[in-house]
């Protein structure tokens, strides 16, 4: 397995960064792979994945690219670059845009694990690879970037709160599938047979991302190093935001859309977050919701979480059998 040792001082300095560079990685990642992990990842993939896949027949060149350098087990480091807070996804494509030919293609035989295809023996890599990124940004997610970005925030919140609550090695040990806090400073990165790597003064970076099967590690050594993993999937499904008509009608779109989100724990933050209401609405619904009993507060560490009651339940599954509509 592979693994980190990350003392005190670094996780101390550990920080959550929101990155639109791997958020469009995350999605060209699933549309190679073509597989979804909710109801609303597989609507996204209906309306995009066509037109990517006719984009790849049409340039066999940097199709055989995606391949080889988004792997089953190592992604081509070059397309990976290590995020930077506060970084726009310009600048971040611009890094890989910039890197040198010889690298690429060394770091495209390493995904591969074996000999690099001579289709793949040119100087233009870096600039194909930065040119598909831009695409896949412009057209399928930066339409949908306040969304993403609000639901990245909303982890966000989420996991502070539970640094706050547990520590660091609580957050750690279930960030991802093959990521597990071993203790004597110890994380499990993945399980692949790598050689550990020592982080002592190094930036340690978590970024969420909202495709839910994907995920990976990035350093520069030996100054940062990221995990970029799954956010909470309560919070990455959009079809977990479907709001049933009959309620809204009841209750007020807004007001039920609050409602229907509670069948997670969430806290105010997270809601504002997910929701895009201000932090004034979102507390007048939860109050109303309180006094109706639909909904109960209780603290955990430092936050509030609102969920509902059995007649909040009851209320949204009647809603639900009556049809749905738009938040």
């Amino acid at each position: 397995m592979g693994w980190w040792e990350i003392n005190a001082d670094t996780l101390a300095r550990g920080r959550f960064v929101v990155s639109p560079l791997d958020e469009t990685l995350a999605c060209l990642k699933m549309l190679h792979a073509g597989v979804a992990g909710h109801p609303g990842e597989r609507a996204w993939l209906d309306t995009h994945r066509p037109a990517h896949l006719r984009r790849m027949a049409a340039d066999p060149v940097t199709a055989l690219l995606v391949a080889s350098g988004l792997g089953r087990e190592w992604n081509a480091d070059f397309l990976t670059p290590t995020p930077v807070e506060g970084q726009s996804f310009a600048d971040g494509v611009a890094r890989i845009r910039a890197a040198r030919p010889e690298v690429a293609r060394a770091d495209l035989a390493v995904s591969l694990g074996g000999t690099l295809p001579a289709a793949l023996d040119r100087d233009d890599l870096p600039e194909r690879a930065a040119a598909l990124l831009e695409e896949v940004w412009a057209e399928a997610v930066r339409p949908d970037w306040d969304r993403r970005r609000r639901v990245l925030e909303a982890d966000v919140v989420a996991r502070t709160a539970q640094v706050s609550r547990g520590g660091w090695a609580t957050v750690l040990d279930a960030l991802r599938p093959g990521t597990r806090w071993l203790g004597d400073n110890r994380l499990q990165i993945n399980l692949n047979p790598y050689p550990p790597r020592e982080l002592s003064g190094a930036e340690l970076l978590l970024v969420p991302i909202t495709p839910q099967r994907h995920g990976w590690v990035a350093w520069e050594e030996p100054e940062r190093y990221a995990m970029v993993y799954p956010c909470a999937g309560a919070l990455a499904d959009d079809g977990a935001r479907h709001v049933p008509a009959a309620l809204g009608a009841l209750l007020g779109p807004a007001r039920a859309g609050v409602l229907t989100l509670l069948g997670t724990p969430m806290s105010t933050s997270q809601l504002v977050g997910v929701t895009g209401q201000g932090l004034g609405s979102v507390g007048r619904h939860l109050r109303v919701l309180l006094e109706a009993g639909l909904v109960e507060r209780r603290r955990a560490g430092r936050s509030v979480l609102y969920s509902r009651t059995p007649a909040g339940e009851v209320l949204v599954e009647a809603g639900a059998g009556s049809g749905t509509g738009p938040d």
